[in-house]
């Protein structure tokens, strides 16, 4: 299996958009990350590119808290990179950037229900973040 990026690809730990800010989601994001997910799963489950793989699903805090780990764990090892979507220091969402069955990259994004306005806009805003700083020549992510 080839690499996801290439060795020398420095990886982007944030990125800023129109009313949102960018950083790798962690477990320092639990308990906020958890209130948004749980607080939104109607919204996310409409959410163009979702449901995959059975989610969205409520979990428990410590369910989210491994799920959190899994995704610094693969943006550690270069496998995948999911960012949590700040506003100030409130998770509004996320955004998954992972190998692609019939694209280079499959990218995903969520708002919470309460910021359901910002979905086109981070959707546009990454997709021309990906396009330009990301070294993919096909991307997968659901049009808004």
């Amino acid at each position: 299996m080839s690499a996801f990026v290439p060795d020398g690809f420095i990886v982007p730990t944030s990125f800023d958009g129109p009313g949102f800010r960018l950083e790798p989601l962690g477990p320092e994001h639990n308990e906020r990350d958890y209130d948004a997910w749980m607080s939104s799963l109607d919204h996310i489950g409409t959410t163009p590119g979702f449901p995959w793989s059975g989610w969205p699903q409520p979990m428990e805090l410590e369910a989210n808290l491994s799920d959190l780990v899994m995704h610094a764990d693969d943006f550690a090892e270069r496998t995948g990179f999911t960012y949590s979507v700040l506003e100030g220091d409130h998770v509004i969402g996320c955004v998954y950037i992972y190998p692609g069955k019939d694209s280079d990259a499959d990218v995903r994004s969520w708002v919470r229900a309460t910021h359901a306005h910002l979905d086109e806009p981070l959707w546009r805003a990454v997709s021309e973040w990906v396009a330009s700083d990301w070294p993919f020549e096909s991307v997968a992510y659901a049009p808004r």
